[in-house]
């Protein structure tokens, strides 16, 4: 019997094999074989089947989390240079560090909850058949981690053409179009992979950031009367949302 793409990951050695390449970022064959303790042979099929459904690819001489060769974008603004690339498992800590960041006043809830994920899980890209995960990140000429675009991407068929996006920058690298940079290689990447809205849920109090959105092309959706409670307050929870 053939295995089928929702069958990929219930396999416990294809599960184990995608869970280390995730937490790693990059790993290479030997290296999985050591950390797993798999002969070549038994490696190889269950790689071959994690290549063949998408969850894995090869970058170089490299194993990674398969969203496809994304190669990394060069910008430069006001003289301030930065890369916006695929993150990896590396970046994990950078990246955690630079949301908590943005989000370290209260008002931006999604963020704080992609961190806590990040934190949680260990790997900074997910594929799943149920949900997955996909981040770029701008990083500065000195390797820091300058800001972030997180997608939150649902697999199942009926939430397929929809996915949740979060964006920010630290403080420090502000005003310098960063942020716009980032929001524009979200937004690409979802359209050229078929997606057909994106959201960014915020509370009414971070006015700053739905004004931002709405400023470039995003819209209020619906509003949630008291969803968050900052302080003790309840806060309105205001939906935005973009067609692609």
């Amino acid at each position: 019997m053939s295995t089928t793409h929702e069958e990929t990951l219930t396999d416990a050695t294809r599960r184990e094999i995608y869970d280390y390449v995730a937490s790693e970022g990059k790993t290479t064959e030997s290296e999985l074989a050591a950390a797993l303790g798999l002969d070549a042979t038994a490696l190889g099929h269950h790689l071959a089947v994690l290549r063949r459904h998408g969850y894995l690819w090869d970058d170089g001489d490299a194993i990674a989390v398969s969203f496809g060769g994304l190669s990394p974008e060069r910008h430069e603004t006001d003289g301030v240079g930065y890369e916006v690339r695929l993150a990896r498992g590396p970046d994990r800590d950078g990246l955690i560090e630079a949301i908590r960041a943005v989000a370290a006043d209260g008002r931006y809830i999604e963020a704080e909850s992609v961190a806590d994920v990040l934190e949680e899980e260990g790997a900074v890209l997910r594929r799943d058949p149920i949900q997955s995960r996909l981040v770029f990140v701008a990083c500065t000429d000195d390797g820091d981690t300058a800001g972030w675009v997180h997608l939150d991407l649902p697999e199942l068929e009926k939430l397929r053409h929809t996915a949740v996006l979060t964006v920010g920058v630290r403080p420090a690298w502000r005003d310098h179009g960063v942020g716009g940079t980032l929001l524009e290689r979200g937004e690409r990447w979802a359209h050229e992979h078929g997606y057909e809205r994106l959201y960014n849920s915020l509370p009414a109090t971070n006015d700053q950031a739905i004004d931002w959105l709405a400023g470039r092309g995003w819209r209020e959706e619906a509003v949630r009367d008291g969803h968050y409670r900052i302080d003790g307050e309840p806060v309105d929870e205001v939906m935005m949302a973009t067609d692609l």
